[in-house]
Order: structure tokens, then C-alpha cells, then sequence
């Protein structure tokens, strides 16, 4: 799992049948207080987010097992809106 930033939306007319009705967002990795790193992924929305939201996006084969995503040829998907991140020690590194 990651942290992103969703910063916009993906609009496809022509698309394989099972991702007709998904919504597809547009998300920039951050770090855990929200500070963008380089890479834009592309994601089926499974909870309703928006632009602007601080979310986790998972990869792979553990993107298709949410109701909004069994059997779609995804490898990306938002399965939660993140409301706070919390650290109780600092890790040294």
C-alpha cells in the first residue's frame, strides 16, 4: 500500500467491458504527511474519493479483491480515504 494524493480524474470513452461505470483518478504518491514524491498512478475509485483526498492505493493482485474491483483487469485501486496519520516515535534510519 501507498500514500497518494488524488490531483485529478481519468476519462476513458473505450475501455474493457468490466471497467465500464468505475471511475478512475488521477493519484501523485506522497509521503506520510502529504509532501508529493515522483510517481502519478492511475486507480479505480472503491471509496468514493475526491479530488484533493490523502488516500491508500494498492497494487497487484490484492487490487481486484474489493466488490468494486473482483474480476477488472486493474492493477491499481483506492481502497481507503486516509483522515490522519498518526506517529508515536520516530523511526532512525
Amino acid at each position: 500500500m501507498i500514500f497518494a494524493k488524488v490531483v485529478g480524474t481519468v476519462v476513458s470513452t473505450q475501455k474493457d467491458v468490466n471497467l465500464n461505470g468505475k471511475k478512475l483518478l488521477l493519484c501523485k504518491e506522497v509521503d506520510h504527511e502529504g509532501n508529493p514524491l515522483g510517481s502519478y498512478h492511475i486507480a479505480v475509485d472503491a471509496v468514493q474519493a475526491g479530488e484533493g483526498s490523502l488516500v491508500l492505493i494498492s497494487y497487484g493482485s490484492s487490487a481486484r479483491m474489493t466488490s468494486a474491483t473482483k474480476n477488472a483487469p486493474i492493477d491499481a485501486v483506492i481502497m481507503a480515504i486516509i483522515d490522519d496519520v498518526q506517529i508515536t516515535h520516530k523511526v532512525k534510519g
